[in-house]
């Protein structure tokens, strides 16, 4: 690093303090104003802090173990949640924005009844706040901290301290506000980030028609959008475990906690949906390609490494000159920040709002629950930077993160529309799927061959599926007037024991989402296949076209209105 580069990564890391200082007051004002901006932000700034957020530092290096590990299609891992994304926008977004919460957990004592409700509220904020924070925060700090190791030779404890202080200045600081205001300028600069450096990592390594013949005459699937014919069978049943099931098995199957948020800080209905249906094209179709071509790149310049995680950080040291250095090195903070400040926040409310307030301390004043939510947080911090010492294999902690919550996804999808789901149906999928999900690590750490994925996943989601519909009918259903006081606050349709207003999931909503859902992938294939010069264009066309099709034929004429039209709710 050259003087010019210190002097960017200053530069950068005052700004993004500056902002936490400028919007401290705002956010102390209320929980409201803390953890959901006063539910005031337009459908742009909440899509864009959607796709900050999973911007993170590792993403970029997951994507290159995947293909360089097993070829472009293991991105499927990702890719296909797209289908619940989609869903999401369409769907669960005006039912969070309308149910007029703090956090998702909340809606549990909305929808379900007495102490099981209760239990069941503390015991998702407590498991979703610590251990599914820390291992998501472990895992983007051991990212940055590669980075930083790369580029500044220093101790990867050292990277860990200084990459969990800044996060937390401006966390602590600016509350919800300085988290999405910081994540508008952190998309825009590790977006042109990602393009810059992909095109840079090209033109090293001859070009992106060189990369591609050197590629191919290695004879295996690295450059498959899909596992080829050939494949062995347990490519293919892995492939069919991500399409098939992970997109609606997931814990993120009705939006997931962080999105969530972002959904019920909406300005209303509208700017809810919007904002997410911007960040689905954002992630799906604009975001990946850059990463690829980088991934792809290092194969050729970098074939035989210790780690297939250190090929990006690697690449990013070795070809870029001074000045960029900075910038790069600004870029993956950027990426690293906009993560970090979201699970530090995210994962106060849970604490703060869900137990704190909700069992012991339930008539406290607004102020008093900011300063414990401020103490939380650097809790938080401290704990995940230890985590992230803890964590070898980046991509190993995605399928187990994956896998803890991968038996409740339907009947957090069928909580919406089914009067027959009750609180022992939620815990017991959870609960069921965290223990075999734990099991199952404990074993492969004992092993001398770690379980295949898919294995995992058809263990994990089966068995959660026979305990969940079983428990569901051994007991109660909740009552009827809780019921109907849930329909009536957020009118999500679907099957009930009596009248209710909305939608559900009935034809034209499908057809809207398989209409959108092809528009996705043929966007993102289209873009792909022009990007690594292969002539399959005319086939994602047509998908396109097909999606366009189903979008203009189902989609309801006033939904495409522009979200400014409609008056705050």
């Amino acid at each position: 690093m050259a003087l010019i580069d210190w002097i960017i990564v200053g530069g950068y890391l005052v700004l993004s303090m500056s902002i936490g200082l400028w919007f401290a007051r705002r956010s102390a004002r209320s929980m409201t104003d803390y953890f959901l901006s006063g539910r005031s932000l337009p459908w742009w700034v909440i899509g864009s802090s959607m796709v900050a957020t999973t911007f993170a530092a590792d993403t970029p290096l997951v994507v290159t173990e995947f293909v360089r590990d097993g070829g472009i299609w293991r991105n499927w891992f990702w890719w296909t949640l797209a289908i619940s994304h989609v869903l999401s926008a369409l769907v669960f977004s005006r039912l969070w924005r309308r149910a007029e919460i703090i956090t998702d957990n909340e809606l549990i004592e909305l929808r379900y009844h007495g102490k099981p409700a209760a239990f069941l509220r503390a015991f998702k904020a407590g498991l979703f706040s610590t251990l599914f924070n820390f291992v998501v925060m472990g895992w983007v700090t051991a990212a940055m901290s590669t980075v930083l190791s790369a580029f500044l030779d220093i101790p990867i404890v050292w990277a860990v301290v200084i990459c969990m202080a800044v996060a937390l200045f401006y966390s602590l600081l600016g509350g919800f506000w300085g988290v999405v205001v910081t994540d508008l300028i952190q998309f825009s600069v590790a977006m042109v980030g990602s393009v810059v450096f992909a095109i840079l990592a090209a033109r090293e390594a001859g070009g992106m028609t060189a990369i591609v013949e050197k590629i191919s005459a290695r004879g295996d699937d690295t450059l498959r959008l899909f596992p080829g014919a050939n494949a062995p069978p347990e490519t293919w049943y892995t492939f069919l475990v991500f399409v098939l099931i992970m997109w609606w098995s997931s814990h993120n199957a009705d939006g997931g906690g962080y999105m969530i948020q972002r959904m019920m800080s909406a300005k209303n209905e509208r700017h809810a949906r919007a904002g997410t249906l911007w960040f689905v094209f954002a992630h799906y179709v604009l975001r990946v390609w850059p990463w690829v071509v980088v991934a792809l790149a290092s194969m050729v310049l970098m074939p035989e490494l210790a780690s297939d995680r250190e090929a990006y950080p690697k690449l990013m040291a070795d070809i870029l000159p001074a000045g960029l250095r900075g910038v790069f090195v600004a870029v993956f903070l950027a990426a690293f920040m906009s993560t970090i400040d979201t699970q530090l926040n995210w994962g106060s409310s849970y604490i703060v709002n869900d137990i704190y307030k909700r069992f012991f301390q339930p008539k406290r004043s607004d102020r008093h629950y900011v300063v414990v939510s401020k103490i939380t947080i650097l809790i938080l911090t401290v704990v995940g930077a230890a985590v992230s010492l803890t964590i070898d294999r980046i991509s190993a902690a995605w399928e187990f993160y994956w896998a803890m919550g991968a038996g409740v996804g339907a009947v957090l999808i069928l909580r919406w529309f089914w009067w027959r789901i009750n609180a022992w149906s939620e815990l017991s999928a959870l609960g069921t799927s965290l223990l075999l999900a734990i099991g199952m690590a404990v074993r492969d750490a004992f092993a001398e061959e770690a379980l295949p994925l898919y294995i995992k996943a058809m263990l994990v989601v089966s068995v959660s599926l026979v305990v969940w519909i079983s428990v569901t009918f051994l007991t109660p259903p909740e009552p009827r007037e809780l019921l109907q006081r849930f329909c009536q606050r957020v009118r999500p349709g679907g099957f009930w024991p009596f009248p209710v207003e909305g939608h559900g999931l009935g034809r034209r909503v499908l057809m809207t989402w398989l209409g959108g859902v092809a528009v996705v992938y043929g966007c993102m294939f289209f873009l792909g296949s022009w990007v690594l010069g292969q002539a399959q264009n005319l086939w994602w066309t047509g998908l396109l076209a097909l999606g366009g099709g189903l979008l203009f034929w189902a989609g309801d004429r006033a939904e495409l209105k522009s979200p400014s039209t409609e008056k705050n709710q």
